[in-house]
């Protein structure tokens, strides 16, 4: 294993959390191992380590980017990841709030649907009337 790589699996792992590194690597196949080894290294290791942006700007520009291109099972995960990157829930709601107005309002809900679902799974988020 090379260096980026090395690095791209210590940002995983504290980035996404110990228990969704662990069910990655449970899930490691001979099929997705290409794929694996190409976002360990390039996608966390060469770009997330780079010093230019703090993680917590990277991970608001992901879910932007994530939001436009409708991919929400990824943004779900990296709502999770922003959160531990120091993104408060208001800092996300007004990421996905200006993604919407920019993106659409069918991409905008389909993010906050599933930004919402990941939030609620980390306590952080209730129903209205929960919160009565």
């Amino acid at each position: 294993m090379n260096d980026l790589r090395a690095k791209g699996l210590d940002v995983i792992r504290r980035v996404l959390g110990e228990g969704y590194f662990k069910k990655r690597q449970a899930s490691l196949s001979t099929f997705n191992g290409g794929l694996r080894a190409l976002t360990e290294e390039y996608c966390f290791g060469a770009i997330w380590t780079r010093p230019g942006l703090q993680p917590k700007t990277r991970s608001m520009i992901l879910l932007g980017m994530l939001t436009a291109l409708g991919k929400t099972t990824e943004l779900k995960m990296h709502v999770i990841g922003a959160i531990n990157n120091g993104c408060s829930v208001t800092e996300i709601e007004e990421v996905l709030l200006q993604a919407t107005v920019y993106c659409g309002v069918p991409a905008g809900v389909d993010a906050f649907r599933n930004a919402e679902q990941a939030l609620q799974e980390l306590g952080l988020v209730q129903p209205v009337a929960a919160a009565q």
